[in-house]
């Protein structure tokens, strides 16, 4: 029951933050932001940090950030088709934007996530070292 309890902590713990600066980033760079951004950014910040929780450190940084890109823009992308398409919420609208997929997402904010997946792998391991005793990150480019 404990350890269940530390597991829910640590997760909503992770969770939040994760949300926090996806919503909070939203805002200082678009002005706005929606609930559902907190949610989708919570979402893949866990999935960031979940890299190097069933995996060993060899595993290359490059692959992990990839990994990320691959789940933030569908993550992003089937947000998108809820709260944009099907609600019509009109959260946002990439449709101006060049090489975008309905609307949903484009190749500027998938090119921007890149250094944004980075900073949520090697955040949220520090964050796992630092709060939840975790292994002292340390990582391998290629």
């Amino acid at each position: 029951m404990i350890r269940t309890l530390q597991l829910t902590s640590k997760y909503l713990f992770l969770f939040a933050i994760g949300g926090a600066l996806y919503y909070t980033g939203e805002i200082l760079f678009r002005g706005y932001s929606h609930w559902s951004m907190f949610l989708l950014g919570g979402l893949c910040f866990l999935y960031a940090g979940l890299q190097n929780e069933f995996t060993n450190w060899d595993k290359p940084l490059i692959l992990q950030v990839i990994q990320v890109e691959l789940f933030v823009l569908m993550g992003e992308f089937l947000t998108g088709c809820i709260v944009n398409l099907w609600l019509k919420w009109n959260v946002w609208d990439y449709s101006n934007m060049p090489a975008n997929v309905a609307g949903q997402v484009c190749l500027p904010f998938a090119l921007l996530f890149l250094p944004l997946c980075l900073g949520a792998i090697v955040l949220d391991d520090y964050l796992r070292y630092w709060f939840f005793h975790g292994d002292k990150p340390h990582y391998k480019w290629f």
